[in-house]
């Protein structure tokens, strides 16, 4: 068998959207965005293998077309986007601990959390499942077209992947982007071999939604 894992989003229902607290900034807190990007997520289109039963056999998988619209319309979502599946900050540290901290992300107010790479759903699916994912859902950006659209894909020559997206989250409802974490190095491509990690971690997100002081990060500034 492939060992694919579904990846197919999921509605939330308005009755228990509505029992969870919706946290936003405080008065003071800093809330500082990079400049030039999109205010809204981009509208895409992702090609996504998904499960079927009544297809039958070892592989009941198909292809199927889901939209941003799909992922993201009426919810306030974190969306992290890192640099490749299986690699090992992302393996180790970012997705395991959005996983990890999924529960507390739903008492603030945020009802789905989405994992982006270029990479296409057969290596996104096999990822979930070796990690385990319960809740995290994993979005394929096969055809970079969701980071550029961003603006945040960069040129990986230099590790043999080609376009990939820079390390990056965001907090988003119901598509308009409330507010940006980005790591510092995107302005100077990616092209380092260092591969920055702190201000798009769950823990800093986390204090975002709290109201504390967190790292809105800096694409133009190193570290």
């Amino acid at each position: 068998t492939t060992g694919e894992k579904r990846a197919a989003p999921e509605e939330t229902t308005a009755a228990s959207a509505s029992k969870r607290r919706e946290t936003q900034p405080t008065s003071d807190q800093k809330t500082t965005m990079a400049s030039g990007l999109p205010k809204t997520l981009p509208a895409t289109n992702f090609r996504v293998r998904v499960r079927d039963e009544s297809i039958g056999g070892d592989n009941p998988f198909k292809w199927v077309t889901v939209t941003s619209d799909d992922y993201f319309k009426g919810k306030r979502v974190v969306l992290f986007s890192l640099p490749g599946a299986f690699t090992p900050t992302c393996s180790t540290y970012q997705l395991p601990n959005f996983e990890k901290n999924y529960d507390e992300f739903k008492k603030l107010g945020i009802d789905e959390i989405y994992c982006m790479s270029v990479n296409d759903s057969f290596v996104m699916n096999k990822w979930a499942q070796s990690q385990d994912l319960k809740h995290v859902k994993v979005i394929p950006d096969g055809n970079v077209e969701f980071s550029k659209a961003m603006g945040l894909n960069v040129q990986k020559d230099n590790h043999g992947f080609g376009q990939r997206s820079w390390r990056y989250a965001v907090v988003a409802k119901d598509m308009v982007v409330e507010q940006t974490f980005i790591e510092p190095g995107k302005c100077e491509n990616g092209s380092l071999d260092s591969d920055p990690y702190g201000a798009s971690s769950p823990e800093n997100i986390l204090k975002y939604l709290k109201g504390e002081d967190f790292d809105a990060g800096d694409p133009c500034k190193l570290r």
